[in-house]
């Protein structure tokens, strides 16, 4: 049995959510995420204005006259999301942690997905991939999602982020829409494996951030331990040098991250943990939306 408050948060979420979609996002997710190719429909008989190439010459022998195969976009994506659920997800300086927040993006761009009648798929990872959630359709299945994402305990602290990209690569041999939702805390080099999904999958990072990860109170002499290693060390958080180092290591790591990303081939989306995260979504959808335009 799921615990009753377990269920309330995931319904929280999901209604949420829910109108999100439906108010802003729906709309720009289907103009940016289009199908991955044509599908055959029907054969009829040629008209005059017909490409020559779309006869189908079988038929034609067979019938003694010209008939054309009608093909329609292939609308039907899969969308798998892959969600960091690393204990460095588990800091919040606000209301939020930033695993909450990574479940709401889950949950937008999931539900903006079976609206559109698309299939939704999960990859937990931290150190290794942690649990697999094959596409499928319908609210139940996001409903899922969402409380996976909240919930679910992996057996290990650390993130790397290589072994889910692999997995991605093994389990979806048809182009999907990736979106990869992580913090990026991690020591590997991810450049090439993002390369090489960026070449088989349409990847898109979101990156989960929070504002005291760049910008720390003085808040005196504060017991800081990495949740990740379990580290611990003493900082002067009064010291305004040692606060400018700190604030300078992190903006340094987050925009040698981004250089990857972009170099690799993928798009990214920042959000801060207990901040509106809507804008930065529809600035995403619009600015691919006038890319494709071009």
């Amino acid at each position: 049995m799921i615990p009753k408050e377990i269920l309330k948060k995931v319904r929280r979420i999901h209604i949420r959510t829910k109108h999100m979609v439906n108010d802003v996002f729906a709309g720009e997710y289907h103009s940016v995420f289009k199908g991955q190719g044509m599908e055959f429909q029907e054969v009829r008989e040629y008209v005059p204005g017909d490409e020559i190439r779309s006869i189908d010459w079988n038929v034609t022998a067979r019938m003694g006259h010209p008939f054309v195969k009608v093909l329609t976009e292939e609308r039907e994506l899969t969308v798998m999301l892959l969600v960091d659920i690393s204990a460095s997800n588990l800091f919040g300086s606000s209301t939020q942690l930033k695993k909450d927040l990574a479940a709401e993006i889950a949950a937008v761009l999931a539900l903006a997905a079976v609206t559109n009648n698309d299939r939704v798929g999960l990859i937990l990872f931290s150190e290794e991939v942690e649990k697999y959630i094959p596409p499928r359709k319908g609210i139940a299945h996001v409903l899922r999602v969402i409380r996976e994402v909240l919930y679910f305990k992996g057996k290990h602290r650390g993130t790397r982020i290589t072994p889910s990209l692999d997995f991605l690569n093994h389990v979806c041999s048809r182009r999907s829409v990736a979106f990869l939702i992580s913090d990026f805390l991690a020591a590997e080099d991810i450049a090439r494996p993002l390369r090489i999904t960026s070449r088989r999958h349409d990847t898109i990072a979101v990156s989960i951030q929070d504002k005291r990860e760049r910008a720390w109170p003085s808040a005196g002499i504060v017991d800081w331990m990495d949740l990740e290693t379990g580290q611990r060390v003493l900082v002067d958080t009064s010291d305004r040098a040692t606060r400018r180092a700190f604030a300078d290591l992190e903006t340094e790591r987050r925009e040698k991250t981004r250089e990857i990303l972009i170099s690799s081939g993928v798009d990214c989306i920042s959000v801060n943990a207990g901040e509106p995260y809507e804008r930065e979504l529809v600035r995403f959808f619009k600015t691919r939306e006038r890319r494709f335009r071009r």
